[in-house]
């Protein structure tokens, strides 16, 4: 493809496969391709957990059997302001960030592509499952084809000028054949496992990262009937739908099945409990959210039915929309959704295009 030698693309480099291919592909394309590593997290970076070193070194590697020039930016001054701030004070409030959605806009979609910019870049890449279109002069976001790993959902926050010079050459592309692509081309990191958990914490236990910063509060943990079932170590460190970790058994009277967490009681401190996945106060069929990020502009139609997610990895679940003031929406489910969390994101779809979303408030 000559018409694209001319076009520089950095590439968001993680040193995991993914970002790998992303980087060989648009090689093969034709396209003047920069590597660019991103240092997101300093704190305890010599820790077991945290492996930055490594991947920048699979990353580097990877370059070098490219042939593409790489280089490693830090980033973690702004992303400890624009997200690792927003993240500790929604714990504080009791509520379960999802502090990759902003790790997305924030850093890999602007601070990132700004710097790239700066390397005379016209488009960037990252190894994300997604598309992009352009349709009658608006970009839309549209969901992988590998339906079991599209990522559409982290990335509906994005704007029209990140969407604009963005590229996503996996859209396409199911899991396994990426591997395929990178054991063919012998990419050193064709068989890494794929890294997963909150991108700064990596695989340490989260609620022994969380008490670092945020102090524990410990209270009761209450059925809805009011009896105490045991202590909680403080609201922040559970989330709507939990059940590990909570250190109550079945109980003789009970019926066994194991116990959730449904809801915080701020102003008490205590932690609401249920017995059973399905129990009632688990389940709702309404939600409001805030903070409303819609793609190509214009607020959804309250008319239409469309799709939603109030969680990743979770199927489709028709809704309606209804807008309320300030950039606030309730959203309708024809079957209840499970363990709908505040803070985190519902998102919104239109068959594959995906529309944006808002902040989970109640």
């Amino acid at each position: 493809m000559n018409s694209n030698r001319k076009i520089t693309v950095v590439v968001g480099m993680s040193g995991g496969v993914d970002s790998s291919v992303t980087a060989l592909l648009l090689k093969q394309q034709g396209f003047d391709v920069i590597g660019l590593f991103m240092k997101n997290w300093e704190d305890d970076d010599d820790s077991e957990y945290c492996s930055s070193r490594q991947d920048l070194i699979d990353a580097v590697a990877v370059a070098d059997t490219i042939g593409i020039p790489i280089e490693a930016v830090n980033f973690a001054k702004e992303y400890k302001e624009r997200v690792f701030s927003y993240f500790l004070r929604e714990y504080e409030a009791g509520r379960t960030p999802n502090p990759d959605i902003l790790c997305n806009s924030e850093i890999k979609f602007r601070a990132f592509l700004d710097h790239a910019i700066r390397l005379g870049a016209e488009k960037i890449a990252t190894g994300h499952y997604a598309g992009v279109r352009e349709r009658d002069g608006l970009f839309q976001l549209l969901k992988a084809d590998d339906a079991s790993k599209d990522q559409s959902y982290f990335l509906h926050r994005l704007n029209q000028q990140q969407l604009s010079k963005s590229m996503f050459p996996l859209n396409n592309i199911p899991k396994r054949k990426v591997r395929e692509i990178a054991h063919q081309h012998g990419l050193s990191n064709a068989a890494k496992k794929d890294s997963t958990g909150i991108c700064f914490i990596g695989e340490r236990p989260f609620r022994e990262f969380l008490s670092r910063y945020l102090p524990t509060k410990p209270g009761d943990m209450v059925t809805p009937e009011g009896k105490v079932m045991g202590r909680h170590m403080g609201l922040s460190f559970y989330t709507y739908g939990q059940r590990q970790g909570l250190g109550i058994g079945g109980g003789k009277e009970g019926s066994g099945e194991p116990w959730f967490v449904a809801g915080k009681d701020m102003a008490n401190n205590r932690l609401l409990v249920v017995q059973g996945h399905d129990h009632p106060l688990l389940l709702k069929s309404q939600l409001d959210a805030l903070d409303l990020h819609w793609i190509s502009g214009g607020a959804p139609e309250s008319t239409r039915a469309y799709a939603a997610k109030t969680r990743y990895r979770q199927q489709d679940a028709a809704c309606r929309i209804i807008p309320l003031a300030d950039n606030a929406a309730r959203f309708t489910f024809d079957q209840a959704q499970w363990a709908v969390t505040p803070g985190q994101s519902v998102v919104l779809y239109d068959g594959a295009v995906c529309l944006g979303g808002g902040i989970i408030e109640q």
